[in-house]
């Protein structure tokens, strides 16, 4: 992997001392100083040592990739959005402060397509596993915009070629990042037609007295959820057990590794439990979610209890406080305290899990039929996070470990996808 050689030491942000009459050397090219937007608290936050977060997007790919049609339709998708061609600039003459600052994008530097053996050691699922680890443990050049995409045309057991973007954290969340790469495609079924994702459904107002109890619940529960983040920021942690990190967890590699389960088992264990799957709770945001580690002689009782628990949290407003309390602290205590106030309750938790609703479709990437949809994340203080996506009628889940934590993840996934063969096998014992 010797492309990889040259990205394991990052640079640190630029930094811009401005000579009067003085272009000569500049990285940049000069606009007008209105064009340079600063960036977010938020954005800034993901520069601090502790919070360094990366998004990784894995695109499974059923036909080899041919990277000149990715870079010539890149520059016009990806590059039209003016984070995908600004650097990060920090300006010393305004105490620090980093600005957006456009610039001409080098696809070259920016598109990594590696030599793929003929005679490969290990086996192709291993070498882009390895490949995408050691992603993991380098980090991007602050000379250039902050993303790069990888191309690795080697089959696989499920795609005949692999696209890995690796983007900064600071550029995006999750969600927003996820629909821009979205952009990128386009229905198998109509080259020229945009992929539909199904549409948050309203949820039906109650009347009379029922409306007056939600709003007490909503406020009541609300005091409650407060009242455990803040005291999670202050001493309260989840207890020790095998999953819980090192304390420098969020500075190692990554082990990301992907399953498909079928979408339609997951409808028909939902309707079977009669729990409509609604997407009516907070969107791109965060809750603390208890998990209770038990035994139950019937598997749908996990199901049942995890019902229970996601209701409880759709009745509060803890996501939105989350969210504004994550927004505001950096512009009162200045990114470097905000950092440490923020990190509190991320690194206090055993797990992060996230979902993210997927095309309805098979989709195509830049006319490279998709097989798979595989985000996930990595930089993060926790030794195991799971991410799941939906993709036409599959369900992807992706682990990212860190592999002294948890050193067989495939063992992992094993077992995860052997509780989900029993909750679905009971289902159909029921029926």
């Amino acid at each position: 992997m010797e492309t990889l050689e040259g990205l394991k030491h990052a640079l640190k942000p630029i930094r811009i001392v401005p000579k009067e009459g003085d272009e000569k050397g500049m990285v940049v090219k000069r606009h007008d100083q209105e064009d340079h937007q600063p960036l977010s608290p938020m954005a800034r936050l993901f520069h601090e040592p502790d919070c360094n977060l990366y998004v990784i997007a894995m695109i499974g790919s059923k036909t080899r990739i041919d990277p000149d049609v990715v870079k010539a339709n890149l520059v016009h998708s990806l590059l039209k959005h003016p984070r995908f061609f600004s650097l990060q600039v920090m300006e010393e003459e305004k105490g620090g402060e980093m600005k957006w600052v456009p610039t001409k994008v080098d696809l070259e530097k920016h598109v990594i397509v590696p030599d793929m053996c003929s005679d490969m050691e290990t086996s192709s699922d291993k070498y882009v596993e390895d490949y995408i680890c050691n992603l993991t443990k380098t980090t991007l050049d602050f000379s250039k915009p902050l993303w790069d995409l990888h191309l690795l045309n080697v089959k696989t057991s499920d795609a005949e070629a692999v696209a890995v973007f690796r983007i900064h954290h600071s550029l995006g969340d999750g969600t927003s990042l996820m629909s821009l790469l979205l952009a990128c495609t386009r229905k198998a079924s109509d080259p020229t037609a945009l992929p539909s994702v199904p549409m948050m459904k309203k949820p039906k107002s109650s009347a009379g007295s029922g409306k007056w109890w939600k709003a007490f619940r909503l406020v009541w529960n609300t005091i409650i959820d407060v009242l455990m983040v803040i005291a999670t920021v202050l001493f309260l942690k989840d207890r020790d057990t095998p999953l819980r990190g090192p304390p420098n967890v969020g500075s190692t590699g990554r082990r990301i590794i992907h399953r498909t389960i079928s979408l339609e088992d997951v409808v028909m264990i939902k309707n079977a439990m009669s729990t409509a799957l609604k997407r009516n709770g907070a969107t791109g945001l965060a809750v603390l979610l208890p998990l209770s580690i038990a035994l139950r002689d019937n598997p749908l009782d996990y199901i049942q209890k995890a019902k229970e628990a996601m209701d409880r949290k759709k009745a509060s407003l803890e996501a939105l406080y989350i969210h504004s309390m994550a927004k505001s602290i950096p512009n009162l205590f200045g990114t470097k305290t905000g950092s440490v106030l923020c990190l509190k309750v991320p690194s206090r938790t055993a797990i992060w899990f996230s979902n993210v609703v997927g095309p309805q479709e098979e989709i195509a990437f830049f006319g490279h039929p998709i097989a798979y949809i595989a985000p996930s994340c990595f930089g993060q203080p926790n030794a195991l996070m799971i991410h799941v996506v939906s993709y036409a009628d599959k369900m992807n889940i992706i682990l990212s470990v860190d592999e002294s934590t948890v050193p067989d993840p495939h063992q992992l996934f094993d077992e995860l996808e052997e509780s989900f063969n029993l909750i679905k096998n009971a289902v159909m014992a029921r029926d």
